[in-house]
């Protein structure tokens, strides 16, 4: 597994104000959306292109395009949703499945509610979206989820990450053979006896859309 930190001011400057205590909803689902389009640009470097020649109206040019299966966005729900938009500007043709994954606050361990998924994701390249890489109990679950339906290729987004999710993840999938990544917008000091990433950002569903 690989972990690639973004490493831009741009980003920098979008995830301090995230992590402002003052910055109201509207303002942080923006800046949510704006920052995953600036991780979404890192995380699909990789993303699987054919040669084509294309006719401009002076003449033949040597491009790329898309190759199928187009890739699987995948976000987990229901803070992952709000990263959706800012994955989606960047590769529109992709197509979007949904996992309802939610974490027990006592013993931190993930479970899934709710699949919609395909079946066979046989030769697909897949990205995970979720906010917060904390304990990694969640993400790990949701890509060997993925990874047993067949994708060769996965790669998360968070917008941040713990040294103790990192560390998790790397245990949890060191027999894993295909290409597993993780991008995220900065790594920070630990995890608090709640399992919230300090100094990190608070829940980033409440932030998203509000205590429910």
């Amino acid at each position: 597994m690989k972990t690639l930190v973004a490493d831009h001011p741009l980003v920098a400057h979008k995830l301090t104000t995230l992590r402002d205590e003052t910055t109201d909803s509207p303002t942080f689902r923006r800046l949510a959306d704006e920052l995953v389009t600036l991780l979404a640009y890192e995380a699909t470097r990789d993303v699987r292109v054919a040669d084509v020649t294309v006719t401009t109206p002076v003449g033949p040019a040597e491009g790329v395009r898309l190759t199928r299966p187009q890739p699987l966005v995948v976000p987990i729900l229901r803070a992952g949703l709000g990263m959706l938009d800012g994955m989606t500007r960047l590769l529109p043709t992709a197509e979007v499945g949904f996992l309802g994954m939610v974490r027990d606050e006592g013993t931190l361990k993930a479970t899934t509610y709710a699949t919609r998924l395909p079946d066979d994701l046989s030769g697909r390249q897949c990205y995970v979206l979720d906010p917060m890489l904390a304990t990694g109990g969640t993400l790990a679950a949701a890509i060997q989820l993925l990874l047993d339906r067949g994708a060769d290729d996965v790669t998360a987004i968070c917008l941040l990450a713990a040294p103790e999710g990192i560390a998790h993840l790397e245990e949890a999938l060191v027999n894993v053979e295909v290409p597993v990544r993780v991008v995220t917008a900065a790594v920070d000091d630990h995890l608090n006896e709640n399992g919230f990433i300090v100094p990190g950002l608070g829940d980033a569903g409440d932030r998203l859309y509000g205590v429910v």
